[in-house]
């Protein structure tokens, strides 16, 4: 029983010594991605593109459509002031469409530097433009007449052959575009038969006078003025 353990013991003990012993690696399987649990931020906006600057608005253009073609235009210097005044035709009801240039005509040895407004005896005379009244007159040619300066005092209307000033009217009163100032009429050198406003415009000098300036066409001007309100008679 002793040899049979002793045999047994040698032979383990062979098997051992003839036996290189593996070396034993420890793999480690590769660790799975861990994906961050990070949550995504906002981007910035985009800065927006610089916008061109926008011009500030122009003013309104003044219109330069041409003025009716006329034979005669007068004073030039004159002209071109009164195209440029805010007009009414100076007769309440007549329309700038029944307007005639007659500023050339002849009248007798000199030439008639007024255009003539026909309408009844009585219609409602108005200032065409704001103003002042400078001088109220009567003359043999010119009958009942008004002087009126516009406001820059560098041009004198003239209304003759009225029938009468309105109520009131006066020498330095001031006055608006379509006041009443009068009524059409025939006095002095008018025909009876044809009642109408004579109407002129002058340039005046420096220093002005009511009496004498340089003539100007009024028709180019009012045949683009408004026509005045119909104002009942007084």
């Amino acid at each position: 029983m002793r040899r049979a353990s002793l045999l047994l013991a040698c032979a383990l003990a062979a098997v051992l010594a003839g036996c290189d012993r593996e070396v034993v690696t420890t793999v480690h399987p590769p660790r799975p991605d861990v994906q961050e649990n990070t949550v995504a931020q906002p981007q910035a906006p985009e800065p927006a593109p610089p916008q061109a600057a926008v011009p500030p608005e122009a003013p309104p253009a003044v219109s330069t459509a041409p003025l009716p073609a006329v034979r005669d235009a007068g004073d030039a210097q004159g002209a071109l002031l009164l195209a440029q005044r805010p007009l009414v035709v100076p007769v309440a009801g007549i329309a700038p469409s029944r307007l005639a240039d007659n500023f050339e005509q002849s009248r007798g040895s000199r030439k008639h530097e007024a255009i003539d407004i026909l309408a009844p005896a009585g219609t409602p005379v108005v200032a065409l433009d704001d103003g002042r009244i400078t001088k109220l007159f009567t003359s043999k040619p010119g009958g009942l007449t008004i002087y009126q300066y516009d406001p820059d005092g560098k041009l004198a209307y003239y209304y003759a052959h009225l029938q009468r000033y309105a109520e009131g009217l006066r020498e330095g009163q001031e006055v608006h575009r379509g006041d009443v100032i009068g009524y059409v009429g025939s006095t002095g050198n008018a025909d009876p038969g044809t009642p109408h406003l004579h109407f002129a415009v002058f340039r005046l000098g420096d220093p002005p006078k009511w009496w004498e300036g340089e003539a100007v066409n009024p028709y180019p001007a009012l045949s683009r003025a408004k026509a005045a309100e119909q104002v009942a008679a007084r």
